[in-house]
């Protein structure tokens, strides 16, 4: 028998080469930088963070095989070795022929849609990211969530939250199939808590695309995670490689985009991979003139070496079982302090239930940014509200606010550890006991597209 299995304990399947100290700023000067920031955690330096869940884009701890692969980059302009390295990960993971890097998801994201998305289109998903639909609507289409309705409640257990809502899909489509450009799925599903999609339902999804002739992008940026949810989760998976998996998930649509820094476990990076040859010369033009030459499109040729290695690491099972049992320790602990979570846990961060933590703060005082505010002074988190302020609109002068008050605390890849999280989860025993001290928030800067990075707030005395 494996000694291993003798263990009860999940732990990091890796060793720590090289440390950075934390930085522990006093709360009277987190009062202070928090202040001056306009009481948004986008807005306050890096620096000044103890803890740092804003998100888990790009803030990957890389390998010492990423590294290592690093130091023998080619950056030669045009066809570089680096990039054929690239090239064959990716067409061997995804099926896809054509491989177009760029220098994040959003790239990816403004390439497709720019030629893609015109005024009066519609763009179904479960649910689209913030840059997604940003992307989509500043183009004038419109992005139309069709997450299942489990999806929006966060105290349900559903295994799959992420599915899209096939009955939606298929009525949706048949009434507007032909302003549909694309039709995508996003896995796993972010906006809704970091929630898996099913294979059986991207199966379900991927052939009422195919009837509609709609062809059938993935946002694939948590591409791994999902595939490991699916074999704990789904019946009949639990024998199949995680690569098996996702080599499948890929196969049942006709290409994706993908923000690397997520699953590619890299700091920068993404690219656009596509089965069909009729959109490409048209995004490597694009991509000429805006990111780069089409072999590395925005990026340095090291930056398309670590990639390769991440795509290939992170599809080992004691790093994906690592990576979910954190979340789950974080979630499990906050529900024991009384703070409601997504439930179940999610791949890339636990998700705080905002509104039935503070239900003494209306949507359109902003209790997720409440609490985002109050997680940084009480214990030096940065983590990121998704509810109201990134998703709530004016139509005219009345205010509609996002489906859930949500805030997201996404833990980077191979960052932090068990001590850690046990430090933080000591002091959200206080949090939890002052909650109906916070107050409520108003905007006092209100950009016009994506609000959460640059809005400016005051506290509602």
């Amino acid at each position: 028998m494996d000694n291993q299995n003798l263990h009860r304990t999940i732990i990091e399947p890796f060793k720590i080469k090289m440390t950075e100290p934390l930085v522990m700023p006093t709360r009277a000067e987190r009062e202070t930088f928090l202040r001056e920031a306009g009481y948004n955690l986008f807005l306050v330096p890096a620096r000044k963070v103890t803890f740092d869940f804003l998100t888990d884009s790009g803030t990957t701890a890389m390998s010492a095989a990423q590294w290592s692969a690093m130091m023998v980059a080619d950056e030669s302009y045009a066809g570089s070795r680096s990039f054929e390295k690239f090239e064959k990960v990716v067409r061997d993971l995804t099926g896809y022929t054509h491989v177009i890097p760029t220098h994040q998801g959003r790239a990816a994201e403004r390439l497709l849609f720019s030629l893609l998305v015109k005024k009066g289109s519609a763009i179904p998903s479960n649910n689209h990211f913030d840059t997604t639909r940003a992307n989509i609507e500043q183009l004038g289409g419109e992005a139309v969530d069709l997450v299942i309705s489990e999806g929006r409640d966060p105290a349900n257990r559903h295994p799959f939250k992420g599915n899209i809502d096939l009955e939606r899909l298929e009525s949706f489509c048949a009434e507007n199939h032909a302003k549909i450009p694309v039709g995508m799925l996003t896995v796993t599903n972010n906006t809704g808590g970091g929630q898996p999609v099913s294979m059986e339902n991207i199966r379900g999804a991927a052939a009422i695309y195919r009837k509609y002739g709609i062809p059938f992008i993935l946002d694939a940026c948590r591409f791994a995670e999902n595939s490991y949810f699916i074999k704990l989760r789904e019946t009949g998976q639990q024998e199949r490689a995680v690569r098996d998996i996702a080599q499948e998930l890929f196969s049942l649509a006709d290409g994706c985009m993908m923000s690397a820094k997520k699953d590619g476990l890299v700091n920068i990076g993404g690219f656009i991979a596509l089965k069909d040859p009729r959109w490409v010369d048209h995004l490597r033009s694009i991509l000429i003139l805006t990111e780069g030459f089409p072999t590395y499109g925005g990026l340095a040729a090291r930056d398309l070496e670590a990639l390769a290695v991440g795509l290939e690491e992170v599809l080992d099972d004691k790093y994906l079982s690592y990576r979910l049992a954190s979340v789950r320790y974080m979630a499990e602990g906050l529900n024991q302090r009384g703070i409601p979570t997504m439930q179940p846990p999610g791949g890339h961060a636990v998700y705080i239930d905002a509104k039935a933590f503070l239900p003494h703060i209306p949507p359109h005082q902003f209790p997720g940014q409440s609490l985002v505010a109050e997680l940084y002074l009480s214990e030096g988190i940065r983590s990121c509200e998704i509810g109201s302020v990134m998703f709530g609109k004016f139509v005219g002068t009345e205010f509609q606010p996002a489906q859930m008050e949500l805030v997201r605390l996404a833990f980077p890849r191979k960052v932090y550890t068990q001590s850690h999280f046990d430090y933080i989860l000591e002091g959200m025993t206080e949090v939890a006991r002052r909650k109906n001290s916070l107050k409520g928030m108003r905007l006092t800067y209100d950009p016009p597209f994506l609000r959460h990075f640059t809005a400016r707030f005051e506290f509602i005395e």
